[in-house]
């Protein structure tokens, strides 16, 4: 069959013209990728036609996928020549944050949350990723860009991940309380939502005691507001009363909560699975 029949034989695969129109990219480009990266017809044998399989079109596609996401051509195939990564594994997403890569740090969240879902993704990939780079620090290794930059390419990941058009509003309110900026750990939570089609209001970091009662007025009803404290310094009972005062049910979240006496009512977060089970 000739190279650019838009035809394809069962038995044997596709053609590159079939795949090409398939994917809706040039024949040229697959041509490319496979000459230049070795992302091409697995089963391909020299003196015959290069046919792909299903397999082969699933790869491109997700090559597809991550370059849209903002991965170069080279990231992208890095990513889909090897493994998926496995949660718990973080050296492939440090080694390329500390190199500054931030697409290839990207392209890894992107190829993970799709592959195995937020809360996974989150505990068993960023989170070590983090303690380790925490460890660094304490060491005495100046890392805390990498820290910053991994937050970013994070929450960037997260944000591609679920587009908010397929999300089912609910009356969930997320914030970090006044002076507080940590507000990945919210961004996770609201993603983990949004991956059950569920849509948060998500006010983010520094959220000041006024501006939370004044979005907990606007709502038709009563909400579920978390609440974020990194440290104690701003773990402020004000936002927790602005709650309880607006009806909503109070969830308290993060380590800065830890010494806080907090009405019966309140309550606090230990973990991701637990905020997604309380609110999904």
């Amino acid at each position: 069959m000739p190279d650019g029949s838009a035809s394809a034989t069962d038995a044997a695969g596709y053609t590159v013209r079939a795949v090409a129109d398939r994917l809706g990219i040039p024949t040229a480009t697959l041509r490319s990728w496979n000459r230049r990266y070795e992302i091409g017809p697995t089963g391909h044998r020299p003196g015959t036609h290069r046919l792909y399989t299903e397999t082969d079109i699933t790869q491109l596609n997700r090559m597809i996928e991550l370059i849209r996401g903002g991965a170069t051509p080279a990231g992208a195939a890095a990513v889909v020549r090897s493994p998926t990564a496995a949660p718990g594994d973080p050296s492939s997403l440090l080694a390329a944050a500390f190199a500054l890569d931030y697409r290839s740090v990207t392209a890894q969240l992107m190829a993970n949350l799709r592959a195995n879902g937020v809360v996974d993704t989150w505990e068993r990939l960023c989170r070590p990723a983090f303690a380790d780079i925490v460890a660094r620090q304490l060491g005495g290794e100046g890392c805390i860009d990498i820290e910053h930059l991994l937050s970013w390419c994070i929450t960037s990941a997260l944000h591609r991940n679920n587009p908010p058009d397929r999300l089912r509003p609910r009356p969930i309110v997320l914030a970090c309380t006044g002076g507080e900026t940590h507000a990945l750990p919210l961004e996770v939570l609201r993603a983990a939502l949004a991956e059950r089609e569920i849509g948060a209001q998500m006010l983010g970091a520094d959220v000041p005691t006024g501006a939370l009662t004044d979005t907990l007025a606007r709502l038709e009803r009563p909400a579920d507001l978390v609440l974020w404290s990194q440290h104690e310094s701003t773990a402020l009972t004000s936002s927790v009363r602005a709650g309880t005062t607006a009806g909503a049910r109070v969830f308290v979240g993060g380590p800065g909560w830890d010494v806080v006496i907090l009405p019966a009512a309140v309550e606090r977060l230990a973990s991701l699975p637990e905020a997604v089970r309380q609110l999904g």
